[in-house]
């Protein structure tokens, strides 16, 4: 796993500040890649599992990773947030919300636990041909984090074909923009979770951002998921 500090971190806050969402450069290898994967076929250690067409969430399925989190999940989680802290709190800022992020996970994990958000949201999602996830938000209680990140597991074209993230931004009184991010294996896409200011003639206003996977192809896909703020269920 590459370390996150040295990451290209002002251009990449920069995208996402400008258009919602960033691709970042490699942050594991192939063997890194599919040993997570392998973590599919350990039930031990998830919570929940989830065949989404039962939901109406699209075709495939998923899973939550349980506590205590696996150590490159956990890393993930507890090294990237800070990087991402500082914009939460300008977008907060800029659209007029009293919520501040803390500096550290922990700090917002300890918000999440005062609003009954006391359960990990890390999640590995697995698509075969046909599968697809609608557009959706990742939202799971009042206490949101308005940033993301998946990461790809799989090789585009080679392991797998089609299965493209897709970010969709409505715009108010305007048509809805999507953008597609184009990934390798082991790359990941930071992006907006629910909302993100955007600059119009009259100053910052809010637009509301969707996301989700267009259908496979062929092959299979993996995705490793982290979500920063916890679940009420």
């Amino acid at each position: 796993m590459i370390d996150v500090m040295t990451l290209p971190w002002p251009s990449l806050l920069a995208k996402i500040d400008a258009g919602g969402m960033a691709v970042t450069p490699p942050l594991l290898d192939a063997a890194e890649c599919k040993s997570l994967k392998a973590f599919y076929d350990q039930p031990s250690l998830f919570r929940r599992k989830v065949i989404m067409a039962r939901h109406g969430f699209g075709k495939g399925e998923y899973q939550y990773f349980a506590n205590p989190l696996p150590d490159p999940i956990a890393a993930f989680r507890q090294q990237i947030y800070p990087h991402l802290a500082p914009l939460a709190n300008t977008w907060a800022e800029r659209l007029g919300d009293e919520t501040r992020y803390p500096e550290t996970l922990d700090g917002l994990l300890k918000v999440c636990a005062e609003k009954g958000q006391e359960h990990p949201t890390p999640l590995l999602l697995r698509y075969g041909p046909g599968d697809y996830n609608c557009l959706h938000q990742d939202i799971y209680g009042d206490a949101v984090f308005p940033l993301q990140m998946a990461v790809l597991l799989d090789r585009p074209n080679a392991d797998f074909t089609g299965g493209r993230f897709v970010l969709t931004e409505q715009r108010p009184r305007m048509q809805s923009r999507a953008e597609v991010a184009e990934m390798e294996q082991g790359q990941a896409v930071i992006f907006a979770t629910r909302h993100r200011p955007r600059q119009g003639a009259r100053g910052y206003h809010r637009v509301t951002l969707r996301h989700g996977v267009s259908t496979i192809q062929s092959g299979q896909r993996y995705t490793l998921g982290i979500i920063f703020h916890n679940a009420e269920t």
